[in-house]
């Protein structure tokens, strides 16, 4: 996975860090979700059965694979 850095930056917050970096590879991958911004990046999400069923949005640069940012999303899909 290729990451920005901001998301590096933003990884080191207390509420991101415990997110794996597998649920996020598995969002990528097999979102449940997916809506394309009108600025070309992608936001997917996924429940993560592990945290509860909780929903991990993924944003991600136009180029698809590039993960910008990551975190728990407290109302899901939009």
């Amino acid at each position: 996975m290729k990451f920005t850095q901001y998301f590096l930056s933003m990884r080191q917050r207390t509420d991101r860090s415990g997110i794996a970096l597998e649920w996020i590879e598995r969002t990528t991958g097999q979102p449940e979700h997916e809506v394309l911004q009108e600025d070309g990046r992608i936001r997917r999400w996924r429940r993560i059965d592990e945290a509860d069923g909780r929903w991990l949005r993924v944003v991600l640069l136009e180029d698809g694979v590039t993960v910008h940012n990551a975190f728990f999303d407290r109302g899901g899909p939009k």
